[in-house]
């Protein structure tokens, strides 16, 4: 594999991780919904 190969590969990866740690993070910190209103419904 040539050095422009490992390059974008590892660039790739690292953009990958990024938008999942973020997204994991967004998810991870949204505030809590009351437990009153679960389950949803009349």
């Amino acid at each position: 594999m040539n050095t422009s190969a490992i390059i974008t590969m590892v660039l790739t990866q690292v953009i990958v991780i990024c938008f999942t740690v973020y997204f994991f993070f967004k998810v991870m910190n949204t505030p809590n919904k009351d437990e009153g209103d679960f389950p949803p419904g009349p």
